[in-house]
């Protein structure tokens, strides 16, 4: 939606028609609330796309989670025992964990869950190379023997995108294909019943649920249910979403565009804040085997024609303080953040230096497949800026506009672009993952064991694996700058900036958790 479109809406926002509100279960109980976009899957260890995540925090629950500042914590397990110099980990589970069909949960049931996983995930993958098995001696006690000592293991755990979701083992037998079933053990359960894909999502409060005994704090501690449903509302257009918070027809929307918040902060019993601490690290992830993507010249050539602070003023206006640009391949003020080769995004060459950059690479106006998705309102205004930008240096920008669901479920295909295939498209990486190399499953280069876009980089892998293994800070900030300079050099993926958007809900909602995810624990509807 273009910036003009939703000046437009929104000063039509009051007299938008009522949106049928179903109110089962009682109105004080029931909370509403519009994501940012239809999740395409249920299923958050199979989909990490980030309406996928935050639908699975409801649903599964982990071995580990974090707290606000991103700590891991023991969550379902009571703890673990590290002996064999790091090599071998024992975790115990707690007691008075239930799957949402009625069965225990059984360490069966994790080992099966976490295999899964790590089929899918860069950083599961990695764990795997270093794993010589992964066992339940017993229902209650996971066992990891390594090869290597990993000592990020309760971080890796507690990992959100794709998420090591514990889920009954008869659902895990094949990673390749989402769970036949949506069942969980977190604090509700989905009610497959009243599912209608593009319109509503439903998860009713498990009353079997038993919360750990600590005091909340964001993904940490004892989840408190205290409402009886939670309706997701899809609204894909920004200004409906606004008018049915403003006239109450909903109770909260996730990320409202910038330019409606002016309005909404205007609307008598509406408040709107910031609770995301880390927000999104949007990038441009490219296809590195097919295509002109395929061509590192046309990578570095693009790199150099996007312009990070017009993309984050295109999307967040006016709000300085809720975006960060330019940024380089990890997230500021982060442990890994680096000054290495910021110069080329600090004074970017000009267009004929890049068009030049261009020809001696050998790219001759071959075609650039681009899926825009446009249903999640900040894909769509990055998309077209950066589509402007590559057209303006010369590149053959092919966009294919589609929705959110359709970028997902293409983006597997390895297929050339004369068969449908694709050359780059737009992704929201978890900046919490992007503050170090361990998690950031973005920087795997292991070529096809790669996240979709399937890099290959040797020296990368190398330097990432050099990082995890050494003890000391200093040499890891020198292996992190290391890192970032081949980043420049073979560009896995095209960062964007950093944005930290507001949220918007009815002043009757409070108790919402201030994390990088909403959460729906310890929120209450009066």
């Amino acid at each position: 939606m273009k910036r003009r479109q939703v000046l437009a809406g929104a000063a039509a926002l009051a007299a938008r028609p009522v949106l049928a509100q179903p109110a089962i279960g009682g109105a004080s109980k029931v909370l509403s609330f519009v994501p940012t976009t239809n999740p395409p899957s249920y299923d958050p260890a199979f989909n990490p796309a980030q309406a996928t995540r935050t639908l699975g925090l409801m649903i599964y629950e982990t071995l580990y989670t974090r707290d606000m500042h991103l700590n891991p914590h023991p969550h379902m397990v009571e703890g673990h025992l590290v002996e064999d110099g790091g090599k071998r980990w024992t975790m115990t589970l707690r007691e008075g964990l239930w799957f949402h069909d009625g069965t225990p949960v059984r360490a069966r049931d994790c080992v099966a869950s976490i295999k899964r996983w790590m089929a899918r995930d860069p950083v599961g993958g990695f764990i795997n190379e270093r794993m010589d098995a992964l066992e339940a001696p017993n229902d209650r006690t996971l066992v990891w023997r390594l090869r290597q000592p990993f000592p990020f293991l309760p971080n890796a755990l507690a990992k959100t995108q794709p998420t090591p979701a514990i889920m009954p083992e008869r659902l895990c037998a094949d990673p390749w294909k989402q769970a036949p079933e949506c069942i969980g053990s977190g604090p509700f359960r989905w009610v497959a019943s009243e599912f209608v894909t593009g319109s509503r999502a439903v998860m009713a409060k498990f009353e079997n649920y038993v919360p750990r005994p600590e005091k909340v704090e964001y993904g940490w501690g004892g989840y408190h249910v205290k409402v009886d449903r939670v309706e997701w509302r899809i609204i894909p257009d920004p200004a409906t979403a606004a008018g049915a918070l403003a006239t109450g027809e909903v109770d909260w929307v996730e990320l409202p565009l910038p330019d409606l918040l002016p309005m909404l902060r205007k609307t008598p019993d509406v408040v709107v804040r910031r609770i995301d601490t880390h927000g999104v690290f949007p990038v441009l992830r490219p296809n590195f085997i097919h295509g002109p993507t395929a061509n590192v010249a046309v990578r570095r050539a693009m790199l150099a024609a996007i312009n990070q602070v017009d993309e984050m003023t295109a999307l967040m206006g006016e709000d300085r303080d809720g975006y960060r640009a330019p940024i380089g391949f990890f997230i500021p003020e982060s442990e890994a953040a680096s000054d290495a080769g910021m110069d080329l995004l600090r004074n970017p060459p000009g267009v004929a230096a890049i068009q030049r950059m261009l020809k001696e690479g050998g790219y001759n106006g071959e075609r650039i497949v681009f899926m825009h998705p446009t249903d999640p309102p900040a894909y769509d205004v990055l998309c077209s800026v950066a589509e402007g930008a590559f057209r303006r240096v010369g590149l053959d920008i092919d966009v294919q506009t589609t929705d959110w669901g359709t970028v997902t479920a293409r983006r597997v295909s390895k297929e050339p672009l004369e068969k449908g295939g694709w050359s780059i498209f737009p992704s929201g990486f978890p900046p919490v993952d992007y503050a170090n190399p361990v998690l950031a499953g973005g920087l795997r280069t292991n070529g096809k064991d790669a996240w979709v876009g399937w890099p290959e980089n040797a020296r990368i892998e190398a330097l990432r694996s050099a990082w995890i293994d050494s003890p000391d800070p200093a040499e890891q900030k020198r292996l992190a700058a290391q890192i970032q300079l081949e980043c420049f050099n073979y560009v896995p993926y095209i960062p964007l900036g950093q944005y930290l958007p507001a949220g918007a809900w009815r002043s009757n909602i409070t108790g919402q958790l201030r994390g990088p995810a909403p959460v729906f624990w310890n929120v209450s509807k009066a």
